[in-house]
C-alpha cells in the first residue's frame, strides 16, 4: 500500500490517537495565521481543525446563524457533539467573524482549560509587525504555561528549521503537480496537506519523503485541462476529486488548505518571534488583510503562469463575505490576463451541490474547448 493510500480523512487519526496514548497534548487552531512553530516548540501537537464528514449542523445552528458559513457551523457541530474531545485546548484568531463566532461558542459550551486569542493585525506595516511580534510573545508565554515548560529561543529556532524543511518538501510536491505531465493529482495534494496539519512537523517531513520517492516517476494522464483553484477555507478533498472526475486537473492552488498555508514563508534569521511575525503576517494571502489585494492577485497570477493553467476556478462557501467580495476583482483581473474563470459559490460539504458543481465544471471545460 502506498503512503498516499494510507491517508485518511478521519478527524482523530491513528497518529493523533498514538500521540494521546503517549500522554501528548493537542491544541486546535483553524487559521493559517497561527504560528504552529510556537505550539510545536512546547512539545504540543498543533492540530488544524477540519470538518471532515460534513456533518449535519443542528447543534452548530443553535449557536450560529444560518447565514454563517457552513464550514464554521460544521466545525462547531463536531466540537459540540464530542468529535473533538481529544483536543486539550483551542487557539482562536480574528480570521473572520464566522470563525470567531465558532471558537467563542465552542469555548462557551465545552470550556477547555486552555483557550488563547491571538490577535492578528489587518495591515502589513512596521507598526503592525511590531504589534504582532508582541502578540506572539504573549502566545509563547501562554502555551509555555499550558505545556508546563519554558519555550526558549533555541526551541523556537528548532521548530522554525523543521517547518522550513516541511515547506521545502511541499514545494517539491507542488512542482510534481505543476509539471507536464503531472505526477500527482490535486485531490492527493489536498489530502496530504490536510493530513500534515494533524502531525508534528518532523513526522510530516518524513511522510513527504516517502510520497516524493513514490511519486517521482508517476504520471497522471487522461485529463483535458489544467486549472488553478482558489477561494475560501475548505478541506473538501472530495470537492477536488469531483472536479477532477470531469476531466480537469487541479494543477495549482491558492487555497487556505493548500499553498497559502506555506508558500513564501521564508525570511532572514534573527529574533525568532520577529521572524515568525514577518513570515506569517508578511505572507498572509487572505482577503482579511486590508490594502493588500495587489500582492494577492500577483501571487495568484504567478502561480497560474508557473503551472501553465488553461483556466481558473474561484470557489467560496455561501455567506463567506471576504472571498465572495474579492471574487469579483479576481475574476476581472484573471480574465484580463487571459485566464478564463469559473466562479463557484457553494454550500460547504453539501452532497446536493455535487451534481450542479460537476455540470458547471463540464460546461466550463467546453468553454475552454476541452
Amino acid at each position: 500500500m502506498t503512503t498516499l493510500q494510507r491517508q485518511s480523512t478521519d478527524l482523530e487519526t491513528d497518529y493523533v490517537r498514538d500521540w494521546k496514548k503517549k500522554g501528548g497534548k493537542v491544541l486546535g487552531y483553524a487559521c493559517v495565521a497561527t504560528p504552529v512553530e510556537i505550539i510545536e516548540a512546547a512539545g504540543v501537537l498543533p492540530y488544524r481543525i477540519k470538518a471532515f464528514g460534513h456533518p449535519d449542523t443542528e447543534l452548530g445552528d443553535a449557536y450560529l446563524a444560518r447565514f454563517n458559513c457552513r464550514f464554521c457551523r460544521s466545525c462547531l457541530q463536531l466540537g459540540l457533539e464530542g468529535s473533538y474531545d481529544f483536543l486539550d485546548g483551542l487557539v482562536e484568531t480574528n480570521g473572520c467573524d464566522h470563525l470567531r463566532g465558532m471558537f467563542e461558542n465552542w469555548q462557551h459550551v465545552k470550556e477547555y482549560d486552555f483557550f488563547h486569542y491571538l490577535k492578528v493585525p489587518h495591515f502589513l506595516r512596521d507598526d503592525s509587525l511590531e504589534y504582532f511580534t508582541e502578540e506572539l510573545a504573549l502566545m509563547r508565554d501562554a502555551v509555555a504555561a499550558f505545556a508546563g515548560r519554558e519555550i526558549t529561543d533555541d526551541d523556537l529556532r528548532a521548530a522554525i528549521d523543521t517547518y522550513d524543511e516541511v515547506n521545502a518538501k511541499l514545494k517539491r510536491l507542488y512542482a510534481l503537480r505543476e509539471q507536464v505531465p503531472p505526477a500527482v493529482s490535486g485531490a492527493e495534494v489536498m489530502e496530504l496537506v490536510c493530513t500534515g496539519s494533524s502531525m508534528m512537523g518532523a513526522d510530516f517531513a518524513a511522510m513527504l519523503d516517502e510520497v516524493l520517492a513514490e511519486k517521482e516517476n508517476a504520471r497522471v494522464s487522461g485529463y483535458k485541462a489544467r486549472l488553478i483553484i482558489m477561494g475560501s477555507a475548505t478541506d473538501e478533498v472530495d470537492l477536488i476529486a469531483d472536479i477532477e472526475s470531469t476531466g480537469a486537473l487541479i494543477a495549482a492552488d491558492a487555497l487556505c488548505f493548500g499553498s497559502r498555508a506555506f508558500w513564501n514563508r521564508e525570511g532572514e534569521d534573527g529574533d525568532p518571534l520577529r521572524l515568525l511575525a514577518e513570515r506569517y503576517l508578511g505572507h498572509l494571502f487572505c482577503p482579511r488583510m486590508f490594502t493588500d489585494y495587489d500582492r494577492r492577485i500577483a501571487y495568484i497570477l504567478d502561480t497560474a503562469e508557473r503551472a501553465g493553467v488553461d483556466g481558473a476556478i474561484i470557489t467560496y462557501n455561501k455567506f463567506c463575505d471576504l472571498h465572495g467580495v474579492e471574487a469579483v476583482s479576481q475574476r476581472m483581473d484573471l480574465e484580463k490576463a487571459g485566464i478564463p474563470v469559473l466562479v463557484l459559490e457553494k454550500d460547504y460539504g453539501s452532497q446536493a451541490d455535487t451534481g450542479r458543481i460537476k455540470t458547471r465544471v463540464q460546461a466550463f471545460l467546453e468553454r475552454l474547448g476541452k
